[in-house]
């Protein structure tokens, strides 16, 4: 069954920094794939760095390697935060995920959550991505 993640107005959802120490890989619209470094994540989406921006609104699949095992999910890119010569920083917010990927994150951060150094967040998040 598919998890489609919902925002709650009253509460952001924590946010894991990653400052681009895990790779991600995604697949825009029209099938070409791109290669990104999580910068942030929580379960409702993150912030990505990319080489260009990707249109605001396109929706793209998303690939990154957990502790728990590959997550695996859809999502709509947002419009981006920073751009700079070589690279942008742009958000994305999950618009779908199966049940086993949404487990997968959600434990990937509570274990890195419940580590105190910046260190265990690699351990809990790895750096290969793949679809």
């Amino acid at each position: 069954m598919t998890h489609f993640p919902q925002a709650h107005v009253n509460r952001r959802s924590p946010r894991i920094q990653l400052y681009g120490s895990i790779a991600a890989a995604i697949l825009d619209e029209n099938g070409q794939r791109e290669r990104a470094k999580l910068q942030s994540i929580s379960v409702n989406g993150g912030l990505l760095e990319l080489p260009h921006e990707l249109s605001t609104g396109d929706f793209v699949e998303i690939a990154f390697h957990s502790r728990s095992g590959a997550i695996h999910g859809m999502a709509e890119m947002l419009y981006p935060t920073r751009k700079f010569q070589s690279a942008c920083l742009q958000p994305f917010r999950f618009i779908a995920l199966a049940d086993d990927d949404h487990r997968k994150l959600r434990m990937a951060l509570e274990s890195a959550m419940d580590r105190s150094s910046l260190s265990a967040v690699g351990d809990a998040l790895q750096t290969t991505p793949g679809f």
